[in-house]
């Protein structure tokens, strides 16, 4: 007996020797910071510049996105370019630190061919506008990226981008018609339970710009919603135009299952003052956290497409 219990309590003496170091003999879980744990994400939820706290942590799951690679283009054709980019590109980066995953960055349209793209488990176009690819080769080889098993993230006026290339808005979901003025609005969380709406407010009321786009692809799969009740009404007309048959609500955030890829766009995110926000940047981060979760690896015997126009497969 006595045997036993100096047993046991060299066990405990181990531990708590171990505790103090920085050990642990229990499996790692996801750490939820109090700023986001705290709210009560069933109510509205107000982000303001007010929130900004650069030092805290935020909402991860288990981390699908550990080793991943990730490319973060930045190219914008000729029009009005966001100033948002370099606060989005330090806020993956800062991501990708934490969630132990690595990022290329780049605005050169020469990355994209088949050999380089292959390293890629996702590609992030962020406020991306206009024509970004130099070529058609360049077209195709994104194209067959996606067709191969390739993962896509959109954030903000990703909506603009190629707006000629028909098959590249249907990848993204719709392509950009009209934005409202930067205002606070409310953007209702409408699937809750899809993995990317971890850490969303039911009700999330921000500053940002109500997106609206032509064109929808009937593949989406709408995650979240502008409230379109919650707009400023000086601009009532456009709203009612813009938003066609869709009554309250126009889609803000979606995904898709499209011609053998994963895809996630967010039109959020207009300020550099959004990419310190933490509850935005776990809304980031779950969204590429979900696509790196679907990749299976690019396989490019499933891409078909020979030029940048080819029928698509729906497959």
């Amino acid at each position: 007996m006595k045997k036993i219990i100096y047993n046991c309590l060299g066990i405990v003496c181990i531990c708590s020797i171990a505790a103090a170091m920085g050990f642990s003999f229990l499996p790692e879980e996801p750490v939820i910071p109090n700023e986001i744990a705290e709210l009560n994400l069933t109510k509205t939820y107000t982000s303001t510049a007010s929130s900004v706290n650069p030092s805290i942590d935020y909402l991860t799951s288990v981390n699908l996105l550990k080793k991943s690679h990730v490319l973060v283009y930045t190219r914008n054709g000729k029009g009005y370019v966001h100033d948002n980019i370099a606060a989005t590109v330090a806020c993956i980066q800062t991501l990708a630190a934490d969630n132990k995953f690595t990022v290329d960055v780049s605005d050169d349209a020469a990355v994209f061919t088949a050999g380089n793209l292959k390293k890629y488990t996702l590609l992030i176009f962020t406020s991306t506008n206009n024509d970004v690819f130099d070529n058609d080769v360049q077209r195709v080889a994104f194209r067959r990226y996606i067709e191969a098993g390739g993962g896509f993230v959109g954030i903000h006026s990703v909506t603009g981008t190629e707006r000629n290339w028909k098959w590249f808005k249907m990848m993204i979901g719709e392509t950009f018609s009209w934005h409202a003025k930067f205002q606070r609005f409310s953007i209702k969380k409408i699937d809750p339970a899809h993995p990317s709406m971890q850490g969303v407010p039911a009700v999330w009321e921000r500053e940002d710009e109500c997106y609206f786009g032509k064109e929808l692809y009937p593949g989406i799969k709408v995650l979240m919603a502008h409230d379109l009740h919650t707009l400023q009404p000086d601009a009532a007309a456009e709203i009612k135009k813009n938003a066609g048959s869709f009554g309250d609500f126009f889609p803000a955030v979606w995904w898709q299952h499209f011609e053998g890829g994963n895809i996630w766009i967010t039109t959020l995110g207009h300020s550099k003052e959004s990419y310190q926000d933490p509850v935005y940047k776990n809304h980031l981060l779950q969204g590429i956290q979900f696509i790196a979760g679907q990749f299976k690896g690019i396989n490019y015997s499933k891409a078909h497409a020979i030029s940048k126009d080819d029928s698509i497969l729906n497959k």
